[in-house]
């Protein structure tokens, strides 16, 4: 899930119809809200945060360093004024990147993804056994074959690939799909979207690489 914060409503509306577009969650809030939002959200809610969009606002400056003592996920600057000078103060605050308007919501995804790769050190895949998974939005691959996937059941593998072996619960998993604060989507789809994953994955591999136990929640870790 993308978080946009600005203090004005049309930015924030618009950021998020543009993420909805490519099938990213996302969601807005004002400077204010969102300090007290990121000071104050359950742990689970903030680690289903992919990256954070910073805007207008008088408060903003104060931001990072807040999110920064919550989670490493990428701090993106959207700049309103091209100059230097707004660009140093920027990044002093804290940010990770800084882009300028307009921008296209893939950029932010594709700047976000490098930022991620840059703190992990790490390639932009994770192999597990014959499945590889890309962390740029790629379908996946399996035994060098590309494993074409619907973007929910990709984004499902990618999350439990990102937390190998540990169990993630289906309310974690719904977070990260659909965003904390996406109320028009029942949590229980979550459970449809695994099952077709897995029956994919076992047509393809021979084996469900995927375990479940009832409330404990999902875990892959097959070699």
């Amino acid at each position: 899930m993308i978080v946009v914060v600005d203090e004005r409503e049309l930015v924030k509306d618009g950021y998020t119809s543009l993420f909805g577009r490519e099938g990213i969650p996302s969601t807005g809030f004002d400077p204010i809200e969102f300090g007290e939002w990121v000071a104050s959200a359950a742990d689970s809610d903030v680690a289903a945060v992919e990256a954070f969009l910073l805007g207008q606002g008088d408060r903003t400056g104060d931001l990072p360093r807040a999110i920064r003592d919550r989670t490493m996920a990428p701090v993106i600057a959207v700049s309103d004024q091209p100059s230097l000078e707004a660009t140093l103060a920027l990044f002093d605050s804290g940010v990770d990147d800084v882009v300028r308007k307009p921008v296209h919501p893939r950029e932010i995804l594709a700047r976000a993804a490098a930022i991620r790769r840059r703190l992990k050190a790490v390639a932009n895949y994770t192999e597990i056994g014959a499945i590889r998974v890309y962390s740029d939005g790629r379908d996946p691959e399996i035994n060098g074959e590309i494993f074409p996937l619907p973007r929910r059941e990709r984004r499902i593998l990618e999350y439990l690939v990102a937390n190998r072996g540990r169990r993630v619960s289906k309310s974690q998993i719904f977070n990260a799909i659909y965003g904390i604060f996406d109320e028009e989507v029942e949590e229980n789809v979550v459970e449809s979207h695994i099952s077709k994953l897995r029956k994919k994955l076992r047509k393809k591999l021979g084996v469900d690489p995927v375990d479940s136990k009832r409330f404990l929640g999902y875990c892959i870790d097959w070699k």
